[in-house]
């Protein structure tokens, strides 16, 4: 995840009265399906990214408009299962984000392009954007590591400081991210 906050996106906090730091918030996430599947379908190996803007002030006041962007490998099939999953409408760890989306944007097919080095992360959404995070470390060359708070089911979540530029359009508007986490998810939806 990389957002347009500072430092620390407020929204990982369990207080739904938090302020996003400008007033609103932009942000790009980036999903690597490791090993997964949905019935049947077989779903290992593809990204996913998903874009979204919240008008604020707090992300609890919902009124988002989001897109999906899907990893252009995907077939048919499979794109309708990650679409509704990452739209939140098959439960999960999106569910909750999901929800407070007031306008989905029609689904996009990307090439998504990921490259990971020494704890950088630099992904490439076709023409769309580039995510960019780096895990922090601490003077000890330690990852600095958030607990007990979640980020879509991930815990814990190591910091890593963003610079994603997005630049979709159709989005309410092209953004630049600060703010950014990393972890691992592991989902079931109902």
């Amino acid at each position: 995840e990389s957002c347009s906050c500072n430092i620390m996106c407020p929204c990982w906090l369990p207080i739904e009265t938090v302020k996003m730091d400008q007033g609103w918030c932009d942000s790009a996430f980036l999903f690597r399906v490791q090993r997964g599947q949905s019935g049947k379908l077989d779903l290992s190996g593809l990204a996913v990214a998903v874009a979204m803007d919240f008008p604020g002030p707090t992300l609890a006041s919902g009124k988002g408009t989001a897109r999906v962007y899907l990893d252009d490998q995907a077939n048919p099939a499979q794109r309708l299962e990650l679409e509704a999953i990452f739209q939140g409408r098959k439960g999960g760890g999106m569910q909750g984000l999901g929800s407070l989306v007031e306008k989905w944007l029609p689904t996009k097919s990307a090439k998504i392009s990921v490259q990971e080095k020494d704890g950088e992360l630099t992904a490439t959404v076709g023409d769309f954007g580039q995510i960019r995070s780096k895990r922090l470390k601490n003077k000890f060359g330690r990852i600095v590591r958030l607990h007990n708070v979640t980020l879509l089911g991930a815990s814990p979540i190591d910091l890593a400081p963003s610079g994603s530029v997005w630049r979709d359009p159709e989005m309410p508007r092209s953004f630049r991210t600060e703010s950014g986490g990393v972890g691992k998810v592991s989902w079931k939806g109902g």
